[in-house]
């Protein structure tokens, strides 16, 4: 089982050289350059050579690389496209991503452009009309043409969007979350948490992390360095939980039970499906032990 881990995606101002630098050094499981929210009008163009620079350049590690471009209905969108397509990123974000024929354009317009077949697709979801086309976004993973990846929730825009308050728990938002979720993993791809805003708010934080973990998903986007460290832990497997997944694998791998479908380990029953499980964790805490070497 390969798995890539994303318990920590940092966006990075794309007009802040400095702030490039540091992402090449920071614990982060991958790192979001933006051209989108964090670059003012007059600085698009100027940020948008210097991220592409920058990840032709490379040195960015084991990190996952995302350049998030502006939105479709933007004047900088094809531009910010056609550069992050030439740069060849792990993954291109797309913001406010709202119907299906919005990434069947994206497709067809990266596979014009010639772009790296690393390179993958991901979609933000921030509007009430994503969240009612959902399931049929998701369905896109399919679709070899549009290399639909993941989802990154747009929490703060959802905000705006629907007039919900952003509050301890995240109630107004908790059917959206979950909805999303149901149909990421339904078709197979992965789904990043929301930002949370408050920096001088450990445990609020570490709560949210706590949450989103809990609900299913395959880690939390952050917008300051701080943030990490928390968010890696809160996400990364225990060595308690690594310890009985392994238990629950060897238990199954026996010969004698190859062919059941229920074991007995430690004096409870473990179905099957429990190694499943237990094999996704193994595989999870692995791959973050290869990232620290």
């Amino acid at each position: 089982m390969s798995i890539r881990p994303r318990r920590s995606v940092l966006y990075m101002p794309g007009s802040n050289a400095r702030a490039i630098e540091k992402a090449r050094t920071l614990p982060a499981d991958g790192v979001i350059l933006d051209l989108e929210d964090a670059v003012a009008p007059d600085a698009k163009e100027a940020a948008r050579k210097q991220v592409t620079d920058a990840v032709k350049s490379g040195g960015f590690g084991g990190r996952e690389v995302f350049i998030r471009i502006n939105g479709i209905e933007t004047p900088w969108h094809a531009d910010d496209l056609a550069a992050a397509a030439a740069a060849g990123p792990d993954a291109i974000l797309i913001p406010k991503v709202g119907r299906v024929e919005q990434l069947e354009r994206i497709g067809r317009r990266i596979m014009d452009l010639h772009t790296p077949h690393k390179t993958r697709i991901w979609a933000m979801i921030e509007t009430p009309e994503a969240l009612f086309n959902i399931v049929a976004l998701a369905a896109e993973a399919h679709d070899s043409e549009t290399r639909l990846a993941g989802f990154v929730m747009g929490t703060n825009d959802l905000a705006k969007e629907t007039r919900a308050r952003l509050i301890p728990g995240r109630a107004p938002m908790a059917s959206w979350l979950t909805t999303c979720l149901l149909a990421a993993h339904a078709h197979g791809i992965d789904i990043l948490d929301g930002v949370y805003n408050d920096l001088s708010d450990a445990k609020g934080f570490e709560a949210e992390c706590i949450q989103g973990r809990d609900m299913g998903f395959d880690g939390k986007t952050l917008i300051h360095p701080n943030q990490i460290e928390p968010c890696n832990v809160v996400f990364s497997p225990s060595a308690a939980e690594v310890e009985h997944a392994r238990k629950l694998i060897a238990a199954f791998d026996l010969p004698e039970n190859k062919d059941k479908g229920v074991v007995q380990v430690e004096g409870r029953m473990v179905e099957r499906m429990h190694a499943e499980m237990a094999r996704r964790t193994v595989a999870i805490a692995e791959a973050i032990e290869g990232t620290r070497s």
